[in-house]
């Protein structure tokens, strides 16, 4: 793995420099846009998790559809709430805000990933227009079609709102004196066990940028890193009063990075697979009386066929988080993402191993013996209607005693 963070040195405190933009919007009307942008996506979130609320009622116990026209009618109401949404949120404030967000994208250096940018600020703008435009047709397969567009901004409109917020002015960093002196007190620490990691972000720079509590003498520091904590290289960039201070004063995250670029989308995702819940296998096991039932069972946790099993989406799952923590490019994730693969090998060959149990089980041809008699169920007689009740004891009373 290459380090790509730039020297610490590079970034001492240097003279204050005006800010590049000059047509941005005022600071105000920049945290109004974003605040839009944030608005809609929360919007679209409460209106993505109603729908699938719905859609669960149209589907079998296994998730497959069996209602389709409920589930179209379903998705056109979606559609259209969406829509009205967009109207409300970011009719207007759209095209204000990609304008800030490119501002703030010509003052950043240029880097691998500014390109790309653009693109996705292109091609929200290429959303806004058909957004706008399918607003105006009333219904059918225009509003149908928009949905996707509506879903890129909510999923990627944070990245022209991270964008658009590039126009902060940093505060003065450390001094190279201090940037060494800290340095040497945050590397004591951090062997001591004693540097506590709380938040990390990429700066517009390329510098990946971590808070941290610095802990000596019973006391706590919030100082800024510059780079991998767990690679060598890393620097000291600033001490603050408080992670409030810290947020004012450090370089703006940039948009965080995605595991997969085409990768699919919470506002667009595929209609599910055919599943066996784990909780009704485990039922099938414990309400089996032959070898056959619990032989299916295990077959189907571990299918890798049309419907995967419970323990096959372990796997994809143990596998993507291992891609994942490949991806972040860090000493401690390049570890963690090599422990992570080869348990995603082990439970390839548990599954192996499941399977080939669970066909041999079913070979035998067998039942549970008789003597494992079912308990009956705890029940109390009740006495019938006509019973008299038995006459309740009669509850001891106390006197005062009297003097004589």
């Amino acid at each position: 793995m290459t380090d790509q963070t730039p020297s610490c040195e590079h970034h001492a405190a240097e003279p204050d420099q005006e800010d590049p933009i000059t047509d941005a919007p005022d600071l105000s009307d920049i945290r109004e846009l974003m605040a839009k942008s944030g608005d809609f996506r929360v919007r679209m979130a409460l209106l993505d998790r109603e729908t699938e609320t719905a859609l669960d009622a149209v589907r079998d116990r296994y998730g497959r559809t069996v209602r389709p026209q409920e589930a179209a009618a379903i998705r056109t109401r979606r559609t259209q709430a969406a829509l009205a949404g967009y109207q409300i949120d970011l009719a207007s404030s759209a095209g204000p805000l990609l304008a800030a967000a490119r501002n703030a994208l010509d003052a950043i250096p240029a880097t691998a990933h500014t390109q790309a940018w653009r693109d996705v600020l292109d091609s929200l703008a290429t959303s806004h227009t058909e957004i706008l435009r399918a607003a105006g047709q009333p219904t059918g397969r225009e509003q149908q079609a928009v949905w996707a567009h509506l879903a890129h901004w909510a999923e990627h409109g944070s990245i022209a709102a991270h964008l658009a917020d590039q126009h902060h002015q940093c505060g003065p960093e450390f001094t190279a004196e201090d940037q060494q002196m800290w340095t040497v007190k945050a590397r004591a620490a951090r062997g001591r066990g004693e540097l506590d990691l709380i938040e990390s972000w990429y700066a517009a720079d390329g510098r990946r940028i971590t808070l941290a509590y610095l802990i000596q003498d019973d006391t706590s520091e919030v100082i800024a890193l510059a780079g991998d904590p767990d690679a060598p290289g890393w620097c000291v960039i600033g001490r603050y009063d408080n992670e409030y201070v810290a947020g004012k004063a450090l370089p703006r995250p940039v948009p965080p990075g995605v595991l997969r670029p085409d990768g699919a989308s919470r506002f667009g995702r595929p209609e599910p697979a055919p599943e066996l819940p784990v909780q009704e296998l485990l039922r099938d096991v414990a309400e089996a009386r032959c070898t056959g039932d619990v032989s299916e069972a295990l077959l189907a946790a571990t299918d890798q066929g049309h419907a995967p099993g419970p323990l096959t989406h372990l796997q994809h799952l143990v596998s993507d988080a291992a891609d994942f923590s490949h991806a972040l490019e860090t000493v401690q994730g390049q570890r963690i993402g090599a422990r992570l693969d080869a348990l995603g090998r082990q439970l390839g060959l548990l599954a192996r191993e499941i399977h080939d149990a669970a066909e041999d089980l079913g070979a035998t041809v067998a039942v549970l013996p008789p003597h494992r008699t079912p308990k009956p169920p705890r029940t109390r007689s009740r006495p019938a209607l006509e019973t008299t009740p038995p006459t309740a004891p009669p509850q001891p009373t106390t006197t005062n005693a009297h003097r004589p």
